[in-house]
């Protein structure tokens, strides 16, 4: 295997792995510093994920919310980026396996993130989509448009009513926004777009395995949030574990028993585990399939090794299950690794713990609701849609992405327009046709 032909500066040189909001932070803490930047990442662009479900539901075009890694950091002088898919670490001789070769570090970031978690089940995996990437976005968008057009001509009516059935299963803050935006769709856009569709086969369901939904914020976000999805129309079904898909039910047992729905598309927002790279000793990898870390990010006995953001599990007093798989979380431990880093460069030590701070949680339920809890403070409705649109603005990457989303934003606050709905590529589960 050859090495992958990059230019030594004689700088350390640091390895980052993942181009998500862990390894960008990261960056742009380590920008025009002496050290040597290689980022390595399978796609040439950052996604904004939690902007994900509008470009699924045909609220914002795919490239309002990627940004390319090249044109984000083209005055970073120190950075070399190289899109390649990387398949293991070779920690004894300190080189990163990739497909087009290897490449060699001082200092090693692992920055994978995270992915769909289906816990073992296949038929679920194989007839559902999850919503973690540009290109799931994408998918689910056309595998919803196609069920709309489907369902006008030419089938039986229980087949109609299928196909237009969606499950959204999770109750976290994406699966509530998923379900929020379909229901909107429904009572404001379906009987213009698609007169041909009786709007009463058109069902959104809610499937939460807990008790209440939004179950990692306060109880008075849980209720408003739903009760605004009961007026929207959205069905929640609680304390319903989901067992299997055939792919026209879906199967669930809850506190009556087992019970069925019947379905046409599954979205699952139910789990999260992480990209861990191969290349380590088991008992660096913990249960959801991240890299237990010390207080400074660091992989195992590994001096050189780190790991920031969803890919890492760092227990600590306050947080004894772990951090939350949350942006904030990345992009502080991107931050404080970078200042680890550059101390390691300079003494030969780290010195700054990781220490979160928490600044809230949020989550949208349509275009003028959502609910916040800043600290002990929770908003509701416009004002706390106003809250959450301001901070996913200031943290969208590009100034051409903010300005974007801002005015589509502007315009949907008025009337319900959306981006144009196309069917890009024909899409059906396990498979994307062209």
């Amino acid at each position: 295997m050859e090495e992958i032909a990059i230019t030594n500066n004689n700088l350390p040189r640091v390895v980052i792995i993942g181009a998500g909001f862990a390894g960008l932070h990261l960056v742009k803490m380590l920008e025009k510093k002496p050290v040597q930047l290689v980022l390595l990442d399978q796609n040439n662009h950052h996604q904004f994920q939690p902007l994900l479900y509008q470009v699924a539901i045909g609220g914002l075009e795919p490239d309002s919310v990627v940004s390319p890694v090249r044109k984000l950091f083209k005055s970073c002088s120190n950075m070399i980026f190289r899109m390649v898919k990387v398949e293991s670490v070779d920690a004894e001789n300190k080189r990163v396996i990739t497909n087009l070769g290897f490449v060699k570090y001082d200092y090693l970031v692992i920055a994978t993130g995270s992915s769909t978690n289906f816990y073992g089940l296949k038929n679920i995996e194989d007839n559902s989509i999850g919503l973690k990437s540009i290109n799931d976005a994408i998918n689910l968008r056309s595998w919803i448009l196609q069920n709309l057009e489907k369902s006008i001509d030419g089938i039986g009516e229980e087949e109609k009513q299928k196909l237009i059935k969606f499950v959204v299963v999770g109750g976290g803050p994406a699966g509530v926004e998923m379900a929020g935006a379909l229901a909107e769709f429904k009572k404001y856009l379906l009987a213009n777009d698609y007169p041909e569709i009786n709007s009463d086969y058109m069902k959104i369901y809610l499937v939460q395995a807990g008790d209440r939904v939004l179950p990692t914020m306060s109880e008075r976000s849980s209720f408003h949030a739903m009760k605004t999805l009961r007026k929207l129309g959205v069905e929640v079904v609680l304390n319903a574990r989901v067992n299997d898909y055939d792919g026209q039910h879906l199967h669930y047992s809850g506190p009556g028993g087992k019970d069925q729905i019947l379905s046409g598309v599954i979205i699952w927002t139910a789990g999260v585990k992480g990209n861990a790279v191969e290349g380590f000793k088991q008992s660096s990898i913990v249960a959801g399939n991240r890299f237990a870390v010390n207080e400074y990010n660091q992989v195992g006995d590994y001096k050189d090794i780190f790991a920031i953001g969803d890919i890492a599990f760092m227990q600590t007093p306050a947080f004894p299950a772990g951090h939350p798989m949350v942006a904030q979380v990345a992009i502080q431990q991107g931050r404080n690794l970078g200042r680890n880093i550059l101390s390691l460069v300079k003494t030969g030590e780290v010195k700054n713990k990781f220490r979160y701070r928490d600044k809230g949680s949020m989550a949208i339920i349509g275009k003028k609701d959502a609910v916040a809890d800043i600290k002990s403070i929770f908003f509701n409705g416009k004002f706390g849609w106003l809250i959450w649109s301001v901070i996913h603005l200031i943290s969208l990457t590009g100034f051409k992405n903010k300005v974007a989303v801002a005015v589509n934003w502007a315009v949907k606050y008025f009337t319900y327009e959306k981006a144009n709905q196309l069917i890009i590529r024909r899409y059906a589960p396990g498979k994307v046709q062209q």
